[in-house]
């Protein structure tokens, strides 16, 4: 019999001081926030993580030796095992290259691939960071706003093309599953966007750190594609947001052509990003080969919330439109009909109702009328927080 485990319970993030918990960051970036406040802002999980991870994380712990590792087979062979039964990748060992945390992935990317003022391209609203890092090296960022319709996204590829045409981006960064969406893409659709990338000799940039986290439908990985779209392929990853292990800044790149790969690694070398951490390692490992049915279960319990969410908003808060959640545990919910702005419902709702929520227009573009929620918690706060937040909109309207 498989083992259940137990996601009502939360982990102390004081222990580890949780960003998102934080009451002096919180009073910082929210100011007025009640005292008991709940955070559903930051992609951050509390449950305590697998119990094949913390037992290899107490090894290593107990071991007392915390020196120098490197990418060593055992690490290779979990990316290519789990990329194989999970995902249905074919990786060869050589496409990987090992690196220090999905985002700053992107900023040596960025500077491998990209000179001052060049172009790069996103489809906006998307995971801030994106933007942020061009602008931190001295880019020009596109955006390529996604066609929302019946509360979900699409991609414009008559815009995408022409501003192909007449920008001539260097890379396209692409996430898949799409945060702050929650979308899907088809196959159809990422080759779509991967053949208007090649045709323009753009380098298109394909984050999956959300592909873990299967609420409906089935995830197709960008390396799913024809062997040709390939030439100028990247795909970011890593076992972070599955298994609530950000904190370890452990990633990595699959890079199938050989000169991007080279390229790509010599920029990780002139910043002497050469081997792991050594916990993030062994969590990275363990998480693979030994906590799958973990993931499993707690996908589950994610599922669960996000179905408890979206009755409570369809018959509480009839004026929130809940986007269609296909992967991830970050609900993206339409506020629009409220008559409120992103800004002024998260200031409200931090001040009023004690709950944290993320503001649509930290996603680069065209997120003013969206706010982001957070369902990585034991389900009797998702419902504290539904419950105080439906009991401040009541005020709002009536205010």
């Amino acid at each position: 019999m498989s083992e259940q485990y137990d996601f009502d319970v939360m982990a102390d993030r004081s222990i580890d001081h949780a960003r998102k918990w934080d009451p002096e960051l919180i009073a910082k970036k929210f100011p007025g926030a009640r005292k008991d406040f709940i955070p559903m802002w930051i992609a951050d999980m509390d449950f305590p993580t697998s119990p094949a991870i913390r037992k290899a994380l107490v090894q290593l712990s107990d071991n007392g030796a915390y020196g120098y590792t490197y990418a060593h087979s055992r690490f290779y062979e979990a990316i290519i095992n789990w990329q194989k039964r999970r995902h249905g990748n074919e990786v060869r060992r050589e496409w990987i290259i090992n690196s220090y945390g999905t985002v700053p992935t992107i900023h040596y990317l960025y500077q491998a691939f990209c000179q001052a003022n060049d172009y790069v391209i996103l489809n906006t609203p998307v995971y801030d960071p994106f933007g942020y890092a061009a602008e931190n090296n001295g880019l020009r960022v596109l955006r390529t706003p996604l066609i929302y319709r019946d509360q979900r996204y699409s991609i414009d590829y008559d815009l995408l093309e022409e501003q192909m045409e007449r920008y001539h981006p260097r890379v396209h960064l692409f996430c898949s599953p799409h945060n702050p969406g929650g979308r899907i893409w088809s196959l159809e659709e990422i080759q779509h966007s991967a053949e208007i990338c090649h045709k323009h000799n753009c380098l298109f940039v394909v984050d999956e750190v959300h592909s873990e986290h299967i609420i409906s439908g089935e995830f197709i990985s960008a390396l799913h594609l024809p062997a040709h779209l390939w030439d100028n392929l990247v795909v970011l990853t890593s076992p972070n947001k599955g298994f609530n292990l950000g904190g370890l800044k452990t990633s990595y790149a699959i890079v199938p052509n050989a000169s991007i790969r080279d390229r790509l690694a010599h920029r990780f070398e002139m910043n002497s990003i050469t081997s792991p951490n050594v916990f993030g390692s062994a969590a990275l490992i363990a998480a693979y080969d030994e906590s799958e049915e973990w993931l499993d279960q707690i996908t589950d319990y994610l599922r669960e919330s996000y179905t408890y969410m979206s009755d409570f908003i369809t018959k509480k808060m009839p004026s929130w439109k809940l986007m269609t959640m296909e992967a991830s545990y970050l609900p993206w919910v339409d506020i629009a009909d409220t008559g409120y702005t992103a800004t002024e419902i998260t200031t409200y709702m931090s001040r009023e109702a004690g709950v944290i929520v993320g503001d649509g227009t930290y996603y680069v573009d065209n997120g003013a009328q969206f706010i982001r929620l957070n369902l990585g918690m034991p389900r009797k706060l998702v419902t504290e927080s539904m419950e105080r937040m439906a009991q401040c909109q009541l005020a709002m309207q009536i205010r």
